[in-house]
C-alpha cells in the first residue's frame, strides 16, 4: 500500500499514462441538485443523451473530497479485466 504525504491531496494520478488532471470549468449546483456538464466536456468525453455515468467519490477525513464521473461502460471493462482472471481461477479449482 502506498501512503501519501499530509499535504497531498486525495485526488493524486493513479499511474504512469494516466494523464493529468486539470480544471475544465466550473459549474453551479440549482436549488434542486442539478449541474450541467459544459458542451465541450461533453464533446471531448464522447458523453451522450441517454448515457450512463457512475459517480465516483473519494474520502478524505471523513468528508467527500473529490467526485468523479465515469461512463459505466468504461466501469464494465475495468471489472471484467480485474474480476476476469480470478473468475478463471476459481473455475479450474
Amino acid at each position: 500500500m502506498v501512503r501519501k504525504k499530509v499535504s497531498e491531496s486525495c485526488c493524486v494520478a493513479m499511474g504512469e499514462g494516466m494523464g493529468c488532471c486539470k480544471v475544465e470549468s466550473l459549474i453551479s449546483v440549482d436549488e434542486r441538485g442539478q449541474m450541467v456538464l459544459p458542451k465541450e466536456i461533453r464533446e471531448k468525453a464522447k458523453i451522450r443523451a441517454g448515457d450512463k455515468l457512475a459517480v465516483v467519490a473519494w474520502e478524505k477525513d471523513g468528508e467527500v473530497c473529490c467526485i468523479s464521473l465515469v461512463k459505466t461502460d468504461a466501469i464494465t471493462i475495468m471489472v471484467k479485466d480485474m474480476l476476469g482472471p480470478m473468475m478463471k481461477e476459481i473455475i479450474r479449482d
